[in-house]
């Protein structure tokens, strides 16, 4: 075809369908008859193809006439499911929310997402869950709505709230010939062999500002790349290692691992949802983020805090 077929063609052709003739088309559409009559004549002339026969009853499709009122049909169908999907996300009906996580907020993500879910059964989720570089591009690319991290970035413009507090320690196992010390320093640690997690990671950050600051070198076993395999390490004997403490909660409860008290930790961070201030949240995103910013607290693991004289408990 040398032209676009529009909308209005469309419109045009069903409207004749429907009345049989072109002064009921151009009733049903608020336009004069002559309009009616040029879209048309338009059309066919773009199509090479006569979409009506004339006969003294009226206007009747042909094959191809036929074969646009389907496809009108369909695209009105389409049309009334946008404008219908678009009221039902204005009052929270439906919508969908692509949310991006680092990998340690999924100790307690999923419960608040999950909870949130259950008073909006309609709205559908995607979850993208990696570590800080990646949940950062996630932002930045516009692939989530929204990310939960600890560390947000400073390089951005974003919008934050804290959702509450993030404490990191130093973990062993349970027969760790400090474990029942109440307090060490991580000098007295320097013997020991510590695990990591990867470059560019929110918990290697943290620690290796930690070294810098007390002025330690440790001795690094190995460098892995999620907390489980961090857990898995130390309760294998592999080393000690610093770790959220929302990501060991079962562990310590069952008596696999133990939290050194070294003195100054648990060192508090924060987590943060987040979004782009670019980003224009629709009704089912910005709800979300209310949610998260006002009730967020309440789905964090039971966190080890500082006694007074430095230990944890």
């Amino acid at each position: 075809m040398a032209k676009t077929v529009t909308l209005k063609q469309l419109r045009v052709i069903a409207a004749i369908a429907k009345n049989g003739k072109i002064t009921g088309a151009a009733n049903d559409l608020g336009v004069t008859p002559p309009a009616v009559a040029l879209q048309l004549k338009l059309l066919e002339d773009n199509v090479g193809l006569a979409l009506f026969n004339r006969s003294p009853a009226g206007l009747r499709p042909t094959d191809a006439g036929f074969f646009i009122m389907e496809i009108e049909s369909r695209i009105a169908a389409t049309l009334n499911e946008c404008d219908e999907g678009l009221r039902q996300m204005k009052g929270l009906g439906r919508g969908r929310i692509s949310v991006a996580l680092v990998s340690t907020s999924k100790y307690f993500a999923p419960r608040a997402l999950a909870a949130f879910a259950r008073n909006n059964p309609s709205i559908e989720f995607e979850l993208l869950v990696g570590n800080r570089d990646e949940t950062i591009n996630a932002l930045t690319e516009f692939r989530a709505d929204i990310a939960i991290m600890g560390r947000p970035p400073t390089t951005i413009k974003l919008e934050r709230q804290v959702i509450g507090d993030h404490p990191h320690v130093i973990i062993c196992r349970p027969d760790h010939p400090l474990a029942e010390r109440r307090q060490v320093t991580l000098r007295s640690l320097m013997d020991d062999v510590f695990l990591l997690r990867e470059k560019g990671s929110g918990t290697r950050i943290l620690a290796d500002k930690l070294f810098a600051k007390s002025d330690v070198e440790p001795r690094v076993g190995m460098e892995c790349g999620s907390n489980e395999t961090i857990k898995q390490a130390v309760m294998a004997g592999l080393g000690v290692a610093l770790i959220s403490a929302h990501t060991i909660a079962a562990e310590i409860s069952e008596g696999r691992l133990a939290v050194l008290n070294v003195r100054g930790l648990p060192i508090i961070r924060k987590w943060h949802v987040l979004r782009m201030k670019a980003k224009r949240l629709l009704p089912a995103g910005q709800a979300l983020w209310t949610f998260l910013t006002k009730d967020g607290a309440r789905f964090l693991p039971d966190a080890l805090e500082p006694d007074v004289d430095g230990s944890t408990h």
